[in-house]
C-alpha cells in the first residue's frame, strides 16, 4: 500500500495534469459534437468511437471496439493497475437523440461559459471527461487495480442490444461512475426511475362517416378511451407516471378509422414490479373499449431503475469534490440510464458524474465548460482514494 507522501505526490500529479487540459477537452468535445451519432446511426457512432479511441491510444490506453450490428460499436478501454483486483468502471454512451443533419444545422459553438450543440451535455462532454481521466492515469500511473472504460451505442433507445454486455462488464466492479451530465444544481444522481416504452395498435372497422357510420368501429375512438385509462396509471404515491406521447391513426376524415397506433412511456421506481405493470397495460390495450375493435401490444422495451448509491461511494466523491472547492449532493430523478443496469447486478454505482449541463434532448442543450476539469478531477480523486 502506498505511503502517505507518495499518495499525496500522485494526487498532485494527476490533479495538475488534468488542470491543464481544459483547452484539449474543449477541442475533443467540439470534434465529437460535430459528428451526428443518433441511435442506430452506425457510421456516426463509429466515427465518435474513432475520435475517442485516437486520443486514448495516443496516451497508451488499450482500446477495443466491439461491433454491435445495427447500432455501431461498444468501446472498451483499460488502464492496468498494480494489482489484478476488481476494476473501477467509467461509463458513457455515444448515441444521441438527434437525427442526421443536426450537427451541420447547429454545430458546436461557445457562448460565454457554455458550449452548445447536439449531445454536448447528454453525453459527449461526459465521454470526453472520462477519456481524460483515463489518460491522466495512463500518464501518471498509480492505479491499484484496473480502470476500465465502457462506452455504449444504444442507451437513448433503452440499451436493448447492449444491456447484457453492460451488466456482464459491471458484475464484480468495485465502483461504477456513469458520466451522464451533472444536474443543473451540480449535484450527482444517486437513484433513478426505470422506464418502459410500450407500442400498441388498435384495429377497427372502416365505414363511411356520413352515410353509414354505425356500420364502422373507430379505432381512434377506442384508442382515446385507452389513453385515458393508461394515463390513470400515474400515481404520485408510488412514483409511477404514464404518458402516451405518440399517436397515429385513420386514413381520411370521412372514414371511420380502421386502425390506430400509439406509444406509451412509463416511469417507475425500484419498488415497482415491471412485469406486473406491463400486465396491467396489456389488460387495458386488449380490452375491447368499443365493440368490434381489437388491441394488441406490438413491442415493449424497458430500462431498469437505478437502486440507491451506497453511502460510502457518494461520501468518497463528496470528500474529493470538497477538497477541490465545490460541494455536491445526491439526487433522485425520473430519467432512466444505463446506471440502472449496473446497479441491478450489485455494482456500487454513482451517476451524473459528467460536466454540468442542461436542457438535454432540446435545441437549448448546453454544457458548463468551467465544470469539465473539476468534475474530471473529482472522479480521479474518487478512483485514487477508493479503498
Amino acid at each position: 500500500m502506498q505511503d502517505t507522501a507518495s499518495h499525496a505526490q500522485l494526487r498532485a500529479r494527476v490533479l495538475d495534469w488534468l488542470a491543464g487540459q481544459g483547452p484539449a477537452m474543449q477541442a475533443l468535445l467540439r470534434k465529437v459534437v460535430d459528428i451526428d451519432s443518433g441511435s442506430r446511426d452506425e457510421a456516426g457512432v463509429g466515427a465518435v468511437a474513432s475520435a475517442l479511441r485516437e486520443r486514448l491510444e495516443a496516451a497508451g490506453v488499450a482500446v477495443q471496439c466491439e461491433p454491435v450490428p445495427g447500432y455501431g460499436v461498444l468501446l472498451h478501454g483499460q488502464v492496468p493497475g498494480a494489482g489484478e483486483g476488481a476494476p473501477i468502471l467509467l461509463m458513457g454512451h455515444m448515441d444521441t437523440v438527434y437525427p442526421a443533419g443536426t450537427a451541420a444545422r447547429r454545430p458546436f459553438r461557445v457562448e460565454g461559459d457554455r458550449a452548445y450543440g447536439p449531445g454536448v451535455a447528454d453525453m459527449k462532454s461526459g465521454l470526453v471527461m472520462n477519456v481524460f481521466v483515463a489518460e491522466a492515469f495512463a500518464r501518471c500511473g498509480g492505479l491499484k487495480t484496473p480502470l476500465q472504460l465502457l462506452f455504449s451505442c444504444d442507451e437513448e433507445i433503452g440499451s436493448q442490444a447492449t444491456r447484457e454486455r453492460i451488466m456482464a462488464k459491471a458484475r464484480g466492479a468495485r465502483a461504477v461512475f456513469n458520466a451522464e451530465p451533472g444536474r443543473v444544481s451540480g449535484n450527482l444522481v444517486t437513484s433513478r426511475k426505470g422506464s418502459m416504452v410500450v407500442e400498441f395498435e388498435i384495429e377497427g372497422v372502416a365505414a363511411h362517416a356520413g352515410i353509414n357510420p354505425a356500420a364502422g368501429a373507430s379505432a381512434i375512438d377506442a384508442l382515446a378511451r385507452k389513453i385515458l385509462a393508461l394515463h390513470a396509471f400515474t400515481d404520485p404515491a408510488t412514483g409511477t407516471t404514464a404518458n402516451v406521447g405518440v399517436v397515429q391513426g385513420g386514413v381520411v376524415p370521412n372514414m371511420v378509422a380502421p386502425h390506430a397506433r400509439a406509444e406509451l412511456d412509463l416511469r417507475f421506481t425500484s419498488d415497482t414490479d415491471p412485469d406486473l405493470l406491463l400486465a396491467r397495460v396489456r389488460a387495458v390495450v386488449e380490452e375491447p373499449s368499443l365493440p368490434h375493435t381489437r388491441g394488441r401490444i406490438t413491442a415493449a422495451r424497458r430500462t431498469l431503475p437505478m437502486r440507491p448509491t451506497p453511502e460510502p461511494l457518494l461520501a468518497l466523491y463528496q470528500r474529493g469534490a470538497k477538497s477541490l472547492g465545490f460541494e455536491v449532493q445526491g439526487e433522485f430523478t425520473g430519467g432512466a440510464a444505463d446506471s440502472g443496469l449496473t446497479a441491478s447486478v450489485g455494482a456500487p454505482t454513482l451517476c451524473a458524474t459528467g460536466p454540468v449541463g442542461g436542457h438535454a434532448h432540446t435545441e437549448r442543450e448546453y454544457c458548463e465548460l468551467a465544470t469539465c476539469v473539476p468534475r474530471a478531477q473529482a472522479v480521479a480523486l474518487a478512483i485514487l482514494d477508493h479503498p
